[in-house]
């Protein structure tokens, strides 16, 4: 295409697509006048380039691409409607940026576009950065309620095992909470409430998200918002209703279940939970619901269980389970007759017994710190405060178990302080608890390998949310956002977020390349586009030309993987 400046003619190369059912130039790029295109299609010297810029690429383009194979954009705007006429882009589009940016480089809508600008994003999402001011974020946010927020993520889950093909057979459940900095004035965020931190950043609000996620890649399939200050226990009947609501719609939807879905020949997946979730109601609600279970219960709670002989348990599997040792039996657990496994494992006994020594330690250091006090006579504390001061220092657990102290005096001149171990009790708590795990299944039919091999997919849901809580990659931080309206879609899009970055591991691993997340992305941001700048005289705006820079052999073959050649500038 020519336009026509004074007695100039100056040529582009123009892309046209049909948006919103009208005809739109998408893509133009500058190719000179008559005599700079006949110079280029002669091969003459075009000079050297006055400037470059380096672009992030690689990364980006990645998550992109696995957000097009998703269809997350067609799923957000078919439950919010058509596009505003005056907004820069549609509300899908918006938060699949702000789940691209958490993915690779979370930071607050304010500094999107700064960073939008040093990327090649606006080229190949045809998004510029002047659409991407933060109130135009804020405006999409505001259009998803929690009725729209449920009917994406339900959309999206189910392109996630339709594309990909995620076996459902085994899913996993966990809860936590993160920490905000929303003012403690501030009340327009019921969510945001203080309660147990598991940052323990007990000062600051909480807000809590259980997840449940695949055992095939540790993909996020449901997720549930909470306020901070409930147990987690009391969202657990929850959490199972829309799991068994998106799971039988995904059965429903199709035929062959086990082709298409990965859901197998079983009637219900397995759910694999922690002793956290425990309650006669919860257990109630597994056996209405119809799914299968994999738990565990507190060894405490079934001491006769716990004083059985080592002699009992035998070797789970040398190979897969090294050091794991089980014995199955049957306990009543909350008025039920139910199929139980004591677990032994030599490297958690090990662990737990380290750590008791570790809290030992600094238990006797500060038992020592006071009583050094109390010798010199300097205390202006009575004995009741020393004595609450000595429940204080030994309070961690099991220490009361094998330290007793002994304060004599009345008066603070008087008073001293001694303390015992008995070794005895110390190797019978060892005996008795270290390294103990109780399981509890309604699989009579599973081997204890297979309910071993069961509980600990509980780790994929915990390795989830330790990379929400990287403030790198994938991160739930920064959240800047004051409203429970709000507050719910930047959960939405930051569990959106993780489930492409596992699933990009997922498919990376299918491909031979075994990458954490961090290695993954580390390596797809070295792919970067380079543009060189050409003067063009007084002529407008310099010439640009884009390369990609040169990748080392996981890099070329990640850019196969994930199809980047579809994104890259052209040549």
């Amino acid at each position: 295409m020519g336009k026509k400046r004074g007695n100039q003619t100056y040529y582009y190369l123009v892309e046209s697509a049909r948006v919103d059912g009208k005809p739109r130039i998408v893509d133009q790029q500058y190719l000179g006048s008559a005599e700079e295109v006949m110079a280029r299609l002669s091969g003459a010297p075009q000079g050297s380039p006055t400037r470059t810029q380096h672009k992030q690429f690689g990364d980006l383009a990645a998550v992109w691409a696995i957000l097009g194979r998703l269809k997350v954009i067609e799923a957000i705007d078919e439950v919010c409607g058509p596009r505003r006429a005056d907004a820069g882009a549609s509300v899908g589009t918006y938060l699949a940026l702000a789940t691209l940016n958490r993915v690779v480089e979370p930071r607050s809508k304010l500094g999107f576009a700064d960073w939008w600008d040093t990327t090649a994003g606006p080229r190949f999402t045809k998004v510029p950065v002047a659409a991407t001011d933060h109130r135009r974020f804020w405006d999409a946010m505001n259009a998803l309620d929690t009725d729209k927020l449920a009917l994406a993520e339900r959309a999206i889950s189910t392109a996630m095992v339709t594309e990909f093909g995620l076996d459902l057979s085994a899913l996993a459940l966990d809860m936590t909470n993160f920490a905000t900095f929303i003012d403690s004035t501030n009340d327009r965020a019921d969510l945001a409430q203080r309660g147990h931190a598991k940052q323990k950043r007990n000062d600051l609000r909480l807000v809590g998200l259980s997840l449940v996620v695949t055992r095939d890649g540790a993909i996020p399939i449901v997720s549930h918002t909470y306020a901070g200050n409930r147990p987690d226990v009391t969202q657990f009947s929850t959490v199972l209703g829309e799991l068994t609501t998106r799971y039988r719609t995904l059965f429903d939807n199709h035929e062959d279940p086990g082709a298409g879905v990965g859901v197998g020949e079983q009637s219900s997946p397995t759910v694999v939970f922690d002793a956290g979730q425990n309650s006669a109601g919860n257990f109630a609600h597994l056996a209405e619901s119809g799914l299968h279970f994999v738990g565990s219960l507190p060894p405490s709670d079934f001491p006769d269980l716990l004083a059985l002989p080592a002699t009992k348990r035998r070797p789970v599997d040398p190979e897969k389970f090294p050091g794991l040792s089980a014995y199955g039996t049957r306990a009543i657990v909350f008025g039920t007759d139910r199929r139980v496994v004591l677990t032994h494992s030599a490297t958690l006994h090990a662990k737990q017994s380290r750590g008791l020594d570790q809290t030992m330690a600094k238990t006797l250091r500060g038992l020592t710190e006071l009583a050094d006090t109390l010798a010199r006579g300097k205390t202006r504390r009575d004995r009741t405060a020393v004595l609450a001061e000595i429940t204080k220092i030994t309070r961690p657990r099991w220490v009361n178990r094998v330290l007793s102290t002994t304060l004599t005096g009345q008066t603070p001149a008087e008073m001293r302080l001694s303390w015992t171990i008995d070794k005895t009790a110390r190797k019978a708590l060892g005996t008795e608890l270290f390294g103990k795990r109780l399981l509890v299944t309604d699989h009579d039919d599973w081997t204890i390998a297979e309910v071993v091999a069961g509980y600990r997919s509980q780790n994929d849901v915990e390795s989830g949310f330790r990379q929400l809580k990287d403030p790198h990659l994938v991160g739930f931080s920064p959240m800047f956002h004051w409203t429970d309206p709000k507050i719910r879609v930047h959960v939405f899009y930051c569990v959106l977020a993780l489930a492409v970055a596992h699933l990009m591991r997922r498919e990376a691993q299918h491909a031979g390349l075994n990458l954490s997340v961090r290695e993954l992305l580390a390596n797809l941001s070295g792919i970067k586009e380079t543009v060189l700048l050409y003067p063009t005289g007084n002529k407008g705006r310099p010439r640009a030309q884009r390369i990609l820079t040169d990748i080392d052999p996981t890099q070329q073959r990640l850019f196969d993987l994930f199809g980047l050649a579809t994104y890259a500038p052209r040549r």
